[in-house]
């Protein structure tokens, strides 16, 4: 969320840089909504100063033994005039906050033009894409040949979207995240969590999921409690900290959570609708770092590192691309996204986004800071996949078959799985 002062300042160029991502900013209604809530919190002020005055008189001429119940009168009609006041100020108050719970970040100045992922900027390449004397396949029928997924029967149980991995298939899902978990607490110095699944309005809204995404999420209730499926471990572990002043000296934050997470992804149906690419139901370690605010492009740079380490260990080929200004989430104002190859497609896709949202999300959850010389301020927040579950494995099936129908299991994940190869008849070897 912002500061209605910030993006009325000119000097911000909030309508220039929001434009950039698609988003028409209406100052005039800023303006004025902002001009209301200001003009009835002088009102209350102005009110309650005469109401204050008016206690006073009649105190002093009621004991001078004067006639006080035309005062009186006019205190009890004030009483009312500053309640009616304070409930106009209240909805003016909403009025705003929901205005501006609507307006997404602003874009760095530094991220190219362009509203999807073709105006993405190439930073750099790690690792050969592995080539094939044969015809690559799709971790699809890589893993149906194998025995490891079953989607007819995950389709029984829930529907479209949802996958049901078994024997060594649900073994590799463990260790990926067993070896990403490892990774990122006793190698980059992430505290670990374990968290709930289901979360509030409040928290859903500190992140930026709500309102602007509610048809996105699966959510449900008991009774009068309304609770959220968590998107990301994002949501929870950024909100740890909502409402609360976190000493300076403190920062930075780690955290990471390994997590399922559920979406609808509206709006995307034709799109990855085959095997785990685009799932309602996926586990993620998800990294966040909460940090001073004037460090966070600083710290984006080593959250990236953190979730290019994954992909490096395991050996697989990847790309990272600066995304362009209109392609970047709701919350972020700077996101570079890693991109593994896959051979069957014969190209680079998404496997983390890593974003820094500067003190946007702060601002929504109420996450401030403070100096030991009582310096007063609000934290930035950065958020990475390192990495989702489903996506690794399609990789890690892709890049490392053979031609006999084998795969080969990465160097770092055979100690934890006992064995280097899946055999084509879906037995293992070392």
């Amino acid at each position: 969320m912002h500061d209605p002062r910030v993006l009325l300042d000119p000097a911000t160029e909030a309508v220039r840089k929001l434009a950039r991502r698609g988003f028409e900013l209406d100052l005039g209604h800023l303006e004025k909504l902002t001009s209301q809530r200001t003009a009835s919190a002088q009102q209350i002020d102005s009110a309650r100063k005469e109401s204050n005055e008016l206690a006073r008189e009649v105190q002093q001429r009621a004991k001078a033994g004067e006639d006080v119940a035309e005062l009186r009168e006019r205190a009890r009609n004030l009483k009312s005039e500053i309640q009616h006041a304070e409930e106009q100020h209240r909805q003016f108050e909403d009025d705003l906050r929901d205005f501006l719970l609507g307006i997404p970040n602003l874009p760095d100045d530094e991220l190219p033009d362009g509203n999807s992922d073709e105006f993405a900027v190439e930073v750099r390449t790690w690792g050969t894409a592995p080539t094939f004397d044969f015809t690559p396949r799709d971790h699809v029928d890589i893993g149906e040949s194998l025995g490891i997924f079953d989607f007819n029967r995950s389709s029984k149980l829930a529907g479209p979207r949802f996958a049901v991995l078994k024997g060594v298939g649900a073994e590799l899902e463990r260790a990926i995240a067993t070896f990403l978990l490892q990774l990122h607490t006793r190698r980059h110095g992430y505290v670990e969590f374990s968290l709930p699944a289901l979360v509030n309005r409040p928290t859903m809204t500190g992140t930026g999921q709500l309102p602007k995404f509610e048809e996105d999420l699966f959510k449900t209730g008991v009774a009068d409690r309304e609770l959220f499926l968590v998107p990301t471990a994002e949501v929870p572990l950024t909100n740890l900290h909502a409402s609360e002043t976190l000493q300076a000296e403190s920062l930075p934050l780690a955290y990471t959570a390994h997590t399922p997470c559920f979406r609808s992804e509206a709006g995307s149906y034709g799109r990855d609708t085959r095997g785990l690419i685009r799932l309602h139901q996926f586990a993620k370690v998800e990294l966040v770092r909460i940090v001073d605010a004037e460090s966070s492009r600083d710290e984006l740079e080593i959250m990236l590192s953190h979730a290019e380490t994954c992909l490096k260990e395991l050996g697989l080929a990847y790309r990272v691309v600066r995304l362009a200004a209109g392609d970047i989430g709701f919350s972020a104002e700077y996101t570079y996204d890693i991109e593994v190859w896959l051979p069957s497609q014969q190209c680079y896709r998404e496997i983390s986004s890593v974003s820094d949202c500067g003190v946007f999300q702060a601002r929504r959850a109420g996450i401030r800071t403070k100096t030991k010389d009582g310096k007063r301020g609000l934290a930035a927040t950065l958020n990475g996949s390192g990495l989702p579950i489903g996506r690794t494995l399609v990789a890690i099936l892709e890049q490392g078959q053979q031609a006999d129908g084998s795969v080969r299991i990465p160097e770092v994940l055979q100690p934890l799985l006992g064995y280097a190869v899946i055999n084509a008849d879906g037995t293992t070897s070392a």
